[in-house]
């Protein structure tokens, strides 16, 4: 399942941005994601997972100011980021499991486009 990624922007050292992927099926549940990250400097990281019970975890670099979530309300997750540093600048990418509700023990794949994250001053 594709998702759409939105939220991505520039901002300044401290400030926040709240990045989303939706699914445009009202039928798609999403159950896990991670999200990464990919910059020239730091390569893929892995910055956060949102997990099927609902526990978070994240990298030590971002652990305190990004918080991972799920609002199956709205078929979207976040990633809120807040604090953001130079170091923090990268393409972000959310990649999940979801499932169809007529077909809840069957998980599907459900990633979306990167979104540009700039922090600079």
């Amino acid at each position: 399942v594709q998702l759409q990624a939105s939220g991505g922007g520039s901002v300044r050292p401290g400030g926040s941005l709240r990045i989303s992927c939706s699914s445009p099926a009202t039928n798609f549940v999403l159950n896990r994601m991670d999200w990464i990250r990919q910059s020239p400097e730091n390569g893929r990281e892995l910055v956060a997972e949102y997990g099927d019970d609902g526990r978070t975890k994240y990298i030590d670099a971002v652990k305190g100011r990004f918080t991972a979530s799920i609002d199956n309300a709205k078929n979207t997750a976040y990633l809120q980021m807040d604090s953001l540093t130079i170091e923090d600048t990268a393409v972000y990418f959310c990649d999940g499991v979801g499932v169809y509700t007529e077909y809840p023990d069957e998980d599907v794949e459900a990633e979306g486009q990167g979104t540009q994250v700039t922090v600079s001053s």
